[in-house]
């Protein structure tokens, strides 16, 4: 008996010395939930909810929980990715104003809600907005300079062309988890009869409907992604690993994977023909610009080799020529995409070579205007976009604008009125005269390699631009 009350004694000396919290799951054991709240919802349409959840254990589940009025629901989300959880909740759940509360486990139970307030967050719904019969807009995917926020900050950057290129809206993303930078952007395309904007990171490929403003779908796929190229119809795309060996062949609608393609060339930039035949592939690590067959997927014939290996690059609109972007030249080449024979060698006249903030190559950008009778180039030492006559053969060197920074990428606006440099400046292509600058909603100057054009008529997104200065001339 002695002997089991000093036991006794022992075990509630050793519980007071250490409290019972102590042997509790911490909250740091617990899942983090990482989302950007829908403070506003148009009535009549659907909520998507998306949500990155963490953990030191495997994540279980993860519900949503909604109350409107004195009406509950509940709600799984499916795993979309290795840490992203996303759902569609239909807009019959919802007849008024409501609050939600996403709830996460891991498989141990440790369990965890965001927000944090018992009440939820509050959602209001709002009568649907009417847009605008006619708008003219550029979107910018930001941060479209690796991930440096000082050029924008994060997410969807809107500018009104028609209103002297007048910043309009953000629009949210992705969410970053406290203390991380967010997912540098490195491609953007946009469908018109989808009504989709899609992303990419070096981790992930998201859709975002522009009516309602929020992602329908987040994939990561293997190897990652880079600056991917959209079919002329705006259902297909062709998606490039993240300079690793294969592009994805990805259905605009769903995400899925349809085929994959493998030139083993370090995948990195992409441009779709605008016959929809033939997709054009360029990687890091090739002096080969492959050409993909769009509806076998598989690998149709390669251009060059070119001097060295290819950065970025354009075609004219009947998919004969080629020009390129090569390591160590400040200039470009000029490749016949019959023959696949490399033509010419085009360097810059005037200014020398020097060193360069991003990309390790003298010209990284080059694009034609839509009717192909000029060629613009990048100068990133030099703060210079170059401007050569393109109905020449090879093309002749006729001018040279200053920009504000080193520029990494050009395109146009579809009537070719207006020219993009990643520094931000909006150029008009015929007086070659800067008209305005990107500034955002907190004045900071705006610079991005990952933006495109949208024209609305009637209100319905009619015409899409791209990313990359194409020829249209057919």
């Amino acid at each position: 008996m002695l002997i089991q009350s000093i036991a006794a004694r022992c075990v509630v000396l050793l519980l007071a010395a250490f409290p019972a919290q102590q042997f509790s799951p911490t909250a740091a054991e617990a899942p983090t939930i990482t989302h950007v709240g829908v403070d506003r919802l148009a009535k009549g349409a659907d909520m998507v909810v998306e949500a990155t959840v963490t953990g030191s254990r495997p994540i279980a589940r993860v519900r949503l929980s909604y109350q409107v009025a004195d009406r509950f629901g509940d709600v799984a989300l499916t795993r979309s990715g290795p840490s992203m959880w996303t759902a569609r909740i239909a807009a019959s759940r919802f007849s008024g104003n409501f609050s939600y509360i996403i709830h996460a486990s891991d498989e141990t139970g440790r369990a965890s809600t965001w927000p944090a307030s018992p009440s939820g967050h509050a959602v209001v719904l709002t009568e649907a907005a009417k847009p605008k019969a006619n708008r003219h807009l550029l979107y910018v995917a930001a941060p479209g300079v690796r991930n440096y926020t000082e050029f924008g900050g994060a997410g969807i950057l809107v500018f009104d062309i028609a209103d002297g290129h007048r910043f309009v809206k953000r629009i949210p993303t992705l969410a970053v988890a406290p203390g991380q930078d967010p997912e540098n952007v490195k491609g953007v395309a946009l469908s018109a009869p989808l009504g989709l904007l899609y992303v990419t990171t070096p981790k992930r490929m998201f859709a975002l409907d522009l009516e309602t403003e929020r992602i329908v779908w987040n994939r990561e796929y293997d190897g990652g992604c880079d600056r991917m190229a959209l079919s002329p119809d705006g259902m297909l795309l062709y998606v490039p690993s993240f300079e690793g060996p294969h592009w994805h062949a990805v259905d605009a609608r769903t995400g899925d994977v349809l085929a994959k393609i493998e030139p083993k060339s370090g995948a990195h930039n992409t441009i779709y023909g605008l016959d929809g035949t033939s997709v054009y592939l360029a990687g890091l690590a090739s002096p080969l610009l492959f050409v993909a067959d769009a509806r076998t997927h598989t690998i149709s014939s390669r251009i060059g080799p070119f001097s060295n290996m290819i950065r970025p690059f354009t075609i004219n609109g009947r998919q004969t020529l080629c020009f390129v972007n090569v390591n160590g030249l400040l200039g470009f080449e000029v490749g016949d995409l019959r023959t696949g024979k490399m033509l010419h060698r085009v360097e810059v006249q005037g200014y020398a070579q020097g060193p360069v903030k991003r990309h390790g190559c003298p010209s990284h950008g080059i694009g034609l205007t839509p009717d192909e009778s000029e060629l613009w180039l990048t100068d990133s030492a030099n703060s210079r976009m170059h401007v050569f006559d393109a109905t020449v053969m090879p093309p002749r060197q006729v001018a040279s604008i200053r920009l504000r920074d080193q520029p990494g990428w050009i395109t146009f606006s579809l009537d070719g009125r207006y020219a993009y440099p990643s520094t931000g400046e909006i150029i008009d292509t015929k007086t070659r005269a800067v008209v305005a600058t990107l500034t955002d909603e907190r004045g900071r100057a705006v610079q991005g390699e990952k933006m495109v054009e949208a024209i609305y008529e009637n209100g319905r997104l009619a015409r899409a631009g791209d990313q990359f200065g194409i020829g249209r001339k057919r």
